[in-house]
């Protein structure tokens, strides 16, 4: 069949479209966004009637405007990227560096995306690669791993290997040719002078016309996580869990008590072959140690909401639930049930809360820590028991409809792209814990809860959160450092200042990927860490030590490590500094070459600070030089080929001999 060959070998046209051919169009949409009521019923192969193509015009004009305006704006952020990435020239061999980053397969919702021979293909390994089990040395170090090791190291079992990136080299200028790895357009490892940061620019750039330019309302990821209501694995073997509470709750099943709980599936050799996160709330039909074939059911949630469970047996005790100032009877139209649903309330010290209290009338104890079984409902929650009735662990006291916790719409294609790049704090931004340690709640102050993580040594954190905001832990809790408190999306700057450069430069890797892989675009990681380095190339200054830098100030990472060596080889006391992330713009118009900042935007704001600083510019960039006419320092204009000898006698003679042979 002509059609199916065309869909499935990915020539033209989705699966989408041959529903379309075959089935009936669907529904339409408004120019507004709005859909209209009545669905296209007929389908292209029938033919449209008048009125029905006339809908479905809409569409069409929609998708041309769009594309129009798609291009502008991705020739933008590929000029940007160019602009921030231009001087990044392969510099040398071999930087020497020992560090390097890690890479393990790319998972998602317990599906393997991008298993790990496609990630380090054409990388250099840092450390040498031993079998797991024999230790036996399958890579060496400073190794590239080409196809043939790829097997070989998939076929051993390793989870994670330590390869070198473009992110760690310590090149002053430029990077070096083992810590980018292998030049993708000849599949070597890539030459002296090649000018990758453009390659790097341009690869990130040219889909660019290829993402969307509106936001979802739904769509993108998060339609697809709230839908999965249950956890299946992949492999046979033994079930691990992994910090995981439970409670038997009525029916006799194990509950999930906790945020952070993991299910591993480990084989008979002890190695872990896949791992989840058990959400909260969700029934566990698995037992530890238990085996499971594959394709078992191993847990299920109620995908619409998030539960509130009691841990602990007793009676239900409102506090401050008071009919129609802070909770509101409603009829659930569908069902014509009355359900009880928390509400804002003008008072500030109302919390509506739900505690359980023993025989006597005391509030009970929960068993894990010294805490009170005292549960605090957020605003929307559905109240879904009554007072003074019997509950026992594993209850749902409440239900926070999942409406609430997706974030309302999510920013995909290009837009997203370049949020991430430029490096900008996002709508609803999530407050990320700074340290490891339990979370409890302290007075509300201004409309705001106070949430304290308190560490096993040192002093709490407190943070302030709005009062609608659904936090992400409950009282009790324990969180890691750089864990969201509430719902939303990371704000990279505090990635960057809890969790340090690589934490942050893997986050950006991997959300950048994310919303390429959504529209089917393959962008090798190299890439977008070429240009992650860029924008992680300026230190802030915390402690001049014996330098003359300033407190505060902002230098090139480069000049940092230069003048330090410098002071450190004098016995002296070395600056401190801490990274900075900058947006690509920021960061074009940054660099040293004030000539390449002028050709970019704000010329004259450029100019005039160039000139009352009485700045230099080197020209070690392309751009400079190609504004001055200069050789390109890249390619054969590197410095490194200017003064090459070359011995030609004998070349003429391997010619004569060539061509006696021929005339003979």
């Amino acid at each position: 069949n002509p059609i199916y060959i065309m869909a499935d070998s990915g020539a033209r046209g989705s699966a989408m479209q041959m529903r379309q051919l075959a089935g009936m169009r669907g529904l339409m949409a408004k120019p507004s966004g709005e859909i209209i009521e009545t669905p296209i019923t007929a389908n292209f192969r029938e033919g449209l009637t008048v009125l029905q193509y006339f809908i479905s015009t809409h569409g069409a004009r929609k998708g041309l405007a769009d594309t129009a305006l798609k291009t502008a704006n991705s020739g933008y952020l590929t000029r940007r990227l160019v602009d921030v990435a231009n001087d990044v020239v392969i510099a040398e061999v071999d930087c020497g560096t020992l560090d390097g980053i890690w890479m393990s397969p790319l998972v998602e919702g317990g599906e393997v995306i991008e298993p790990l021979g496609d990630r380090i293909l054409g990388r250099v390994v840092l450390e040498d690669v031993k079998d797991p089990y024999t230790g036996e040395m399958l890579v060496k170090a400073g190794t590239e791993i080409d196809e043939k090791l790829v097997e070989v190291i998939q076929d051993s079992g390793i989870e994670k290997v330590r390869i070198r990136s473009v992110l760690t080299c310590q090149s002053e200028r430029g990077v070096c040719s083992l810590c980018y790895g292998r030049d993708l357009a000849r599949g070597q490892l890539v030459n002296l002078g090649e000018a990758v940061g453009v390659i790097a620019a341009q690869a990130i750039g040219e889909p660019g016309t290829q993402l969307t330019m509106r936001t979802f309302h739904v769509g993108g990821a998060a339609s697809r996580r709230a839908e999965q209501s249950t956890l299946e694995n992949r492999n046979e073997g033994l079930v691990k869990l992994i910090d995981v509470k439970t409670v038997k709750n009525r029916e006799g099943s194990l509950t999930v008590m906790n945020r952070h709980g993991e299910l591993a599936i480990v084989d008979d050799a002890g190695r872990e072959r896949e791992k989840y996160t058990l959400t909260y709330g969700a029934k566990l039909l698995v037992k530890d140690g238990q085996r499971v074939a594959a394709k078992t059911l191993l847990s299920e949630w109620d995908p619409y909401s998030i539960p509130i469970l009691t841990e602990v047996d007793g009676k239900v005790k409102f506090g401050d639930i008071v009919d129609s100032v802070t909770m509101q009877e409603q009829v659930d139209e569908v069902t014509g049930l009355s359900r009880k649903v928390i509400t804002e309330s003008k008072q500030a010290d109302m919390r509506p809360r739900v505690s359980i209290k023993d025989e006597r009338g005391q509030t009970r104890k929960l068993p894990s820590s010294n805490n009170e079984a005292r549960y605090l409902l957020p605003i929307g929650a559905n109240i879904t028991v009554g007072e003074g009735q019997d509950v026992i662990a594993g209850d749902v006291i409440a239900k926070i409809p999942r409406e609430t916790t997706k974030t309302k719409d999510i920013t995909g294609g290009l837009p997203r792209v370049a949020e991430l790049f430029e490096a900008r704090k996002p709508k609803e931004v999530a407050i990320i814990a700074e340290v490891d340690g339990v979370v409890s709640f302290g007075k509300d102050t201004k409309g705001k809860r106070k949430v304290l993580v308190t560490p096993e040594v040192g002093e709490a954190k407190e943070y302030l959160v709005a009062k609608g905001k659904h936090l992400a832990v409950r009282e009790g809790d324990y969180v890691k450092a750089g864990e969201p408190l509430m719902d939303g999306s990371s704000n990279p700057h505090d990635i960057l200042k809890v969790l340090g450069e690589k934490a942050l430069a893997k986050y950006l890797v991997d959300e950048i990927q994310e919303v390429y892989r959504l529209q089917g675009v393959k962008i090798n990681d190299k890439h977008i860490e070429t240009i992650v380095r860029q924008m992680l190339r300026k230190v802030r200054i915390k402690d001049a030590g014996d330098t003359n830098f300033l407190i505060d100030d902002t230098v090139e990472r480069d000049e940092f490590e230069r003048i330090n060596a410098q002071i450190r080889a004098k016995k002296g006391k070395p600056a401190s500094g801490e990274p900075m992330l900058l947006g690509i713009t920021k960061a074009s118009l940054s660099t040293e070459s004030f000539v390449s900042a002028a050709s970019f935007q704000e010329t004259t704001r450029v100019l005039t600070e160039a000139a009352v600083s009485g700045k230099v510019d080197h020209l070690r960039g392309l751009k400079e030089n190609v504004i001055m006419g200069r050789l390109i320092p890249a390619g054969t204009g590197l410095r490194h080929y200017r003064d090459l000898k070359m011995e030609v006698d004998e070349v003429e003679e391997e010619v004569e001999a060539a061509t006696s042979h021929l005339s003979a």
